[in-house]
Protein backbone atom coordinates (compact mmCIF):
# COMPACT_ATOMS: atom_id res chain seq x y z
CA UNK A 1 0.00 0.00 0.00
CA UNK A 2 1.52 3.85 -0.59
CA UNK A 3 1.94 6.01 1.79
CA UNK A 4 -1.12 8.90 1.62
CA UNK A 5 -0.21 12.42 1.18
CA UNK A 6 -1.96 15.54 1.42
CA UNK A 7 -5.22 16.26 -1.12
CA UNK A 8 -3.11 19.49 -2.54
CA UNK A 9 -0.05 21.62 -2.60
CA UNK A 10 -2.10 24.30 -1.50
CA UNK A 11 -3.50 21.85 1.92
CA UNK A 12 -0.09 21.03 2.56
CA UNK A 13 1.45 24.52 2.50
CA UNK A 14 -1.51 25.29 4.72
CA UNK A 15 -1.03 22.75 7.00
CA UNK A 16 3.10 23.93 6.89
CA UNK A 17 1.90 27.42 8.02
CA UNK A 18 -0.47 26.21 11.11
CA UNK A 19 0.80 27.29 14.34
CA UNK A 20 1.64 24.91 16.66
CA UNK A 21 3.06 27.24 19.73
CA UNK A 22 1.99 30.09 21.37
CA UNK A 23 -1.31 29.59 20.59
CA UNK A 24 -4.42 32.30 21.59
CA UNK A 25 -5.35 29.51 24.34
CA UNK A 26 -1.77 28.80 25.26
CA UNK A 27 -1.22 32.54 25.89
CA UNK A 28 -4.33 33.35 27.77
CA UNK A 29 -3.95 30.56 30.05
CA UNK A 30 -0.20 31.47 30.65
CA UNK A 31 -0.93 35.33 31.74
CA UNK A 32 -3.30 34.14 34.57
CA UNK A 33 -0.80 31.71 35.51
CA UNK A 34 1.87 34.44 35.49
CA UNK A 35 -0.63 36.74 36.98
CA UNK A 36 -0.94 34.58 40.10
CA UNK A 37 2.49 34.28 40.29
CA UNK A 38 3.18 31.09 39.01
CA UNK A 39 6.49 30.86 36.84
CA UNK A 40 7.21 28.43 34.49
CA UNK A 41 8.62 26.96 31.29
CA UNK A 42 7.34 26.84 28.02
CA UNK A 43 7.93 24.51 25.03
CA UNK A 44 9.85 22.07 27.01
CA UNK A 45 11.53 18.93 25.48
CA UNK A 46 9.92 15.75 26.57
CA UNK A 47 12.04 14.21 28.17
CA UNK A 48 13.91 11.37 26.47
CA UNK A 49 11.33 11.53 23.66
CA UNK A 50 13.28 13.49 20.33
CA UNK A 51 10.86 15.94 18.37
CA UNK A 52 7.95 16.22 21.38
CA UNK A 53 7.66 19.52 23.54
CA UNK A 54 5.21 20.04 26.41
CA UNK A 55 3.24 23.63 26.29
CA UNK A 56 3.75 24.62 30.07
CA UNK A 57 6.14 23.05 32.49
CA UNK A 58 6.80 23.08 36.24
CA UNK A 59 10.22 21.31 36.53
CA UNK A 60 10.63 21.48 40.06
CA UNK A 61 7.21 20.22 40.93
CA UNK A 62 6.81 17.81 37.50
CA UNK A 63 3.87 19.19 36.02
CA UNK A 64 3.21 18.96 32.51
CA UNK A 65 0.28 20.77 31.07
CA UNK A 66 -0.89 19.95 27.37
CA UNK A 67 -3.37 22.41 25.54
CA UNK A 68 -4.48 20.48 23.03
CA UNK A 69 -6.01 21.77 19.64
CA UNK A 70 -9.97 20.05 19.00
CA UNK A 71 -8.74 19.30 15.07
CA UNK A 72 -5.29 18.07 15.22
CA UNK A 73 -5.65 15.91 18.77
CA UNK A 74 -9.22 14.43 18.22
CA UNK A 75 -11.36 16.36 20.88
CA UNK A 76 -14.43 13.91 21.03
CA UNK A 77 -16.81 17.27 21.42
CA UNK A 78 -15.57 19.69 18.49
CA UNK A 79 -12.93 17.06 16.31
CA UNK A 80 -14.11 16.95 12.15
CA UNK A 81 -14.04 14.69 10.07
CA UNK A 82 -12.56 16.25 6.55
CA UNK A 83 -14.05 14.64 3.76
CA UNK A 84 -11.40 15.36 1.11
CA UNK A 85 -8.51 12.69 1.26
CA UNK A 86 -10.54 11.34 4.33
CA UNK A 87 -8.33 8.19 4.52
CA UNK A 88 -5.23 10.11 4.88
CA UNK A 89 -6.16 12.83 7.85
CA UNK A 90 -8.06 9.38 9.66
CA UNK A 91 -4.34 8.21 9.79
CA UNK A 92 -2.44 11.09 10.40
CA UNK A 93 -5.08 12.14 13.69
CA UNK A 94 -5.28 8.74 14.94
CA UNK A 95 -1.45 8.81 14.69
CA UNK A 96 -1.43 12.56 16.63
CA UNK A 97 -3.86 10.52 19.34
CA UNK A 98 -1.42 7.82 19.94
CA UNK A 99 1.36 9.72 20.02
CA UNK A 100 -0.94 11.87 22.80
CA UNK A 101 -1.29 9.26 24.55
CA UNK A 102 2.64 7.39 24.68
CA UNK A 103 3.66 11.44 25.63
CA UNK A 104 1.49 11.18 28.66
CA UNK A 105 2.23 7.72 29.81
CA UNK A 106 6.04 7.69 29.16
CA UNK A 107 5.99 11.02 31.43
CA UNK A 108 3.60 9.37 34.29
CA UNK A 109 6.19 6.59 34.22
CA UNK A 110 8.74 8.83 34.87
CA UNK A 111 6.96 10.26 38.07
CA UNK A 112 5.15 13.83 35.79
CA UNK A 113 1.71 14.65 36.70
CA UNK A 114 0.37 15.22 33.00
CA UNK A 115 -2.98 17.64 32.90
CA UNK A 116 -4.41 17.71 29.26
CA UNK A 117 -6.62 20.38 27.84
CA UNK A 118 -8.86 21.02 25.22
CA UNK A 119 -8.33 24.29 23.45
CA UNK A 120 -12.44 24.90 23.68
CA UNK A 121 -12.01 24.97 27.74
CA UNK A 122 -12.37 28.50 29.32
CA UNK A 123 -9.14 29.84 30.49
CA UNK A 124 -9.42 30.40 34.08
CA UNK A 125 -11.22 27.00 34.71
CA UNK A 126 -8.15 25.77 33.05
CA UNK A 127 -5.53 28.34 35.50
CA UNK A 128 -7.67 27.07 38.47
CA UNK A 129 -6.94 23.36 37.98
CA UNK A 130 -3.41 23.93 36.72
CA UNK A 131 -3.05 25.98 40.27
CA UNK A 132 -4.77 23.33 41.98
CA UNK A 133 -2.32 20.31 40.66
CA UNK A 134 1.14 22.14 41.40
CA UNK A 135 2.18 22.14 44.71
CA UNK A 136 4.34 24.85 46.05
CA UNK A 137 7.93 24.46 45.15
CA UNK A 138 10.40 24.54 48.06
CA UNK A 139 12.49 27.89 48.12
CA UNK A 140 15.75 27.74 46.49
CA UNK A 141 18.61 27.16 49.11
Amino acid sequence: MSEAVPSSAAVSARMSRQGSRDTAPEVAVRRLLHASGMRYRVNVPVPGMPRRTIDIVFPRTKVAVFLDGCFWHGCPQHATHPKANAEWWRTKLDKNMARDAETTAHLQREGWTVLRFWEHEVPETVAKKVREAVPPAAPPG
